[in-house]
């Protein structure tokens, strides 16, 4: 896009847009969001700066990504500090989907006593699949350095991908354009004043 306007940029200038703009578009997006009723977790481990750590993400049941958190443990007080932050931002859903993990069991009776949590690997597999565009994303970068710039950088990317995601095989062509002018069209109101947020 910048070559064909004439712009020739280094890398380190885009990742120097991405810090700068990077959170207010994604707080833009959020504000305009409304989540599922049924919530979807599930933590993955991914390799930072040569450790093991892990990525604990939160979707609903349309695969919208509701908030993520990288963590150095997979125990129960981290579990805790997830949901914690999920209950900052969003509403309480209806019904909580885990894998067997034990570590869930305390902090989702302690912060969503009011919701239902079902403990299943198999109706966990929208969570398991929404890991799939972060591995991807984490080959082309040749892994993350460090656990501050893999959360700064997926919170945002997760926010944006969901925006301009939407399931191309289910769609006949004239919805995929439909969808595809609405998702640059809200991209280009977020964009339009950043600073606003």
């Amino acid at each position: 896009m910048m070559a064909e306007r004439g712009l020739i940029l280094s890398y380190e200038t885009i990742r120097y847009w991405c810090l700068k703009f990077g959170s207010l578009y994604v707080k833009q997006l959020k504000r305009a969001k409304s989540y599922g009723d049924t919530w979807h977790l599930d933590e993955v481990f991914c390799r930072i700066g040569g450790e093991m750590r892990y990525l604990w993400r939160a979707v609903d049941q349309d695969g919208q990504t509701i908030d993520l958190l990288v963590q150095r443990k997979r125990n129960q007080q981290a579990a805790a500090r997830f949901l914690q932050k999920l209950r900052k931002s969003s509403d309480s859903p209806r019904m909580i989907v885990t894998d067997k993990l034990k570590s869930y069991v305390k902090p989702c009776k302690s912060l969503f006593a009011d919701s239902a949590h079902k403990l299943d690997k198999g109706a966990n597999n929208r969570a398991e699949n929404s890991h799939q565009p972060t591995r991807l994303r984490e080959t082309k970068m040749r892994c993350f350095k460090s656990i501050k710039q893999a959360q700064r950088f997926l919170s945002n990317f997760a926010t944006i991908y969901d925006c301009f995601r939407f399931d191309q095989h289910k769609t006949i062509a004239s919805t995929h354009r439909i969808l595809r002018a609405r998702s640059f069209e809200c991209w280009q109101t977020v964009t339009l004043n950043p600073s606003a947020a």
